[in-house]
């Protein structure tokens, strides 16, 4: 009998995971202590991170005014600071969030409840109800043009690939290699879920203005150029096969349109009267297929590389845990 009062007073006490709120926080000082208290609103289980970034403002006093646990990372990026988060705290749920006040903090539990309930890894706020004023033009056509780069290279995952908004399970977070320095930490985040084929799934959330006298540390145009550099380097880490192929296509073809007429002309005449062109074509359809073997063995390198990660991502526990122990519960 004490043993049948007792098993479910252990399974209530590990069936609500622990969750940690994190905020990069860069500057945010007219923003900060408002996206805590909401977060402190929204999920009062939770420990809220702020990660302050060399602020020049009071945003760290501010934060820690707040109730936050406020933590330095020196090194200038949301990059490096997201590296940083990720390897020093530990929790069996991730919510990351811009501290710009911009996100809705209020979606946070729908948002969780949909990682566990659906055992899910990654799920990202998408900014699709925005206020009018919130995303400029500019910022837009970016995020859509990017998103839509990703999506043809690496598979229709994500419609708001570029959002500061999203919630982690355990195991996406401990199983990822930041690399990114700064705002291209989203496109990295969005590709090692792809790449891994992890369960993920994206919420409609509001997305509004920034408090009046606050400005966005995006640069349109020189963070928007690392985030397609960025792409580029990681389609040649995680796709070689797949971009040395389209160069290697690329090179074939070349060398056919080359070659061609130089080619007719021995047919019909027997003479090569046009040597260069003809070492030329030759030596392009070298390269095609340097270009098809170097993406064949880095491919090979590749699946490997894959594979680990997923052996490391495989040896942490699904957030469906959570979720199968809410349902005994209910059913004791």
């Amino acid at each position: 009998m004490l043993k049948q009062d007792f098993a479910p007073a252990i399974h209530a006490a590990s069936a609500e995971p622990s969750v940690a709120v994190l905020l990069p926080c860069y500057n945010e000082g007219l923003a900060i202590r408002a996206v805590i208290e909401r977060f402190q609103k929204a999920l009062p289980q939770a420990t809220i991170y702020v990660y302050d970034n060399n602020s020049s403002d009071d945003s760290a006093a501010i934060a820690r005014a707040a109730g936050a646990v406020v933590r330095s990372e020196p090194r200038q990026g949301k990059g490096f600071v997201v590296r940083r988060m990720f390897a020093d705290i530990d929790a069996d749920i991730y919510l990351m969030c811009d501290a710009d006040e911009t996100y809705e903090a209020e979606a946070a539990p729908a948002l969780v409840d949909k990682l566990v309930e659906e055992g899910l890894d990654m799920v990202v706020g998408s900014r699709s109800n925005a206020a009018e004023g919130a995303y400029r033009p500019a910022h837009k056509f970016g995020n859509w043009m990017l998103t839509s780069l990703v999506r043809t290279m690496f598979g229709n995952g994500f419609k708001d690939m570029l959002s500061g908004y999203r919630v982690f399970s355990r195991r996406f977070v401990k199983s990822f290699p930041v690399m990114a320095q700064g705002f291209e930490i989203e496109t990295e985040l969005t590709i090692h879920a792809l790449q891994l084929e992890m369960p993920a799934a994206e919420v409609p959330t509001q997305f509004s203005e920034r408090p009046e006298g606050s400005e966005s540390k995006l640069n349109t145009i020189s963070d928007g150029l690392r985030i397609l550099w960025t792409i580029t380097g990681l389609l040649k880490q995680e796709r070689p096969l797949y971009l040395y192929g389209m160069m290697a296509l690329g090179l074939f073809l070349a060398s056919l349109v080359l070659g061609f007429p130089v080619i007719a002309e021995y047919v019909e005449t027997g003479l090569v009267p046009r040597l260069p062109t003809a070492l030329l074509a030759s030596g392009v359809m070298i390269l095609a297929f340097l270009s098809l073997f170097s993406g064949l063995i880095l491919d090979t390198v590749t699946r490997g590389r894959k594979e680990a990660k997923r052996l490391r991502y495989l040896q942490l526990p699904s957030v469906l845990k959570f979720a199968d122990e809410r349902k005994l519960i209910k059913a004791a």
